[in-house]
C-alpha cells in the first residue's frame, strides 16, 4: 500500500534517507544510488549505510537528501514539530517527504503505550502538522480501510480490558510481542489489504487505521 500511494512521489532520487524503519520491508521498494538508513536501535541497522541516531537531531547537513521516508516514526517523537523541522532541514528544496502514521486518538490502547507512541492522527491533523513545518502536501489518504471493522473491534476489546485492569502494558517495551494469527485469518486480512491496494491506485480512502502522506519542501 505504501508503494501504491507514494512511489510516484519518490521518483528516482540519487540520495535517500529512511528514518526509523531500519531498512525493513516497508521501504524495500525505495531505491537510490545513495540510500541511508537511520534508527535509534542499532540492532535493526545494516552496515555500511546504517546510522544510529535520532530524528530529533539528524546527523546530516542541510539539504543532504532528495527524498526522506519516515514510516510510523513521527508518533514516537516529542516534540513533534522538532522532528518534522529536522526532516525539512535535511531535504533539498523541492525534496519529497514520505510519511505514515497511526490513525485516530480514540484508538489509543496499551499497544500504543508499549510502542512508545505520543499520539495518533487524523488525516487533517497529519496534513496540518506537515504544512506547519514548511511542506506542501501532495497526497494524503487513510489506509487499511477494508480491515478497519476488525481493527475497531480489537481496540474496543483492549479498552474494556484496560478498564477492568487486565491490560499487561505498563510502559514502553524494548520488544513488543504481537498476538499469534492463524494462517487462515492471515490470508483473509492480507486479501482485504489487497482490496485497499487496488482502491488506492485510483482514489483516496475516507477512513482507516493509518494515514499515508506525501509532501514536498517549499
Amino acid at each position: 500500500m505504501l508503494r501504491t500511494v507514494l512511489e510516484r512521489y519518490a521518483g528516482s532520487p540519487q540520495r535517500l534517507l529512511d528514518v526509523g524503519s531500519a531498512d525493513g520491508p516497508s521501504v524495500g521498494w525505495l531505491a537510490a544510488r545513495q540510500k541511508v538508513s537511520l534508527d535509534l536501535d542499532p540492532r535493526g541497522l545494516r552496515p555500511p549505510a546504517g546510522i544510529c541516531g535520532s530524528v530529533l537531531a539528524l546527523p546530516f547537513a542541510d539539504a543532504s537528501f532528495e527524498v526522506v521516508s519516515a514510516f510510523d516514526v513521527i508518533e514516537h517523537c516529542d516534540p513533534e514539530a522538532a522532528a518534522l523541522q529536522e526532516l525539512h532541514r535535511v531535504l533539498e528544496p523541492r525534496g519529497r517527504l514520505l510519511l505514515s502514521v497511526p490513525a485516530y486518538q480514540w484508538a489509543w490502547s496499551d499497544h500504543d503505550v508499549a510502542n512508545g507512541h505520543h499520539r495518533r492522527y487524523t488525516r487533517p491533523g497529519a496534513v496540518a502538522a506537515v504544512e506547519a513545518a514548511g511542506f506542501e502536501v501532495l497526497r494524503s489518504t487513510y489506509g487499511f480501510s477494508a480491515v478497519f471493522p476488525a481493527f475497531a473491534a480489537e481496540r474496543a476489546v483492549r479498552a474494556v480490558q484496560h478498564r477492568v485492569g487486565s491490560s499487561r502494558s505498563q510502559g514502553p517495551a524494548d520488544v513488543v510481542d504481537l498476538p499469534p494469527v492463524s494462517p487462515t485469518v492471515a490470508r483473509v486480512l492480507l486479501g482485504l489489504c489487497r482490496l485497499d491496494q487496488r482502491a488506492l491506485a485510483r482514489r483516496d480512502l475516507p477512513f482507516g487505521s493509518s494515514v499515508f502522506l506525501a509532501a514536498v519542501k517549499r
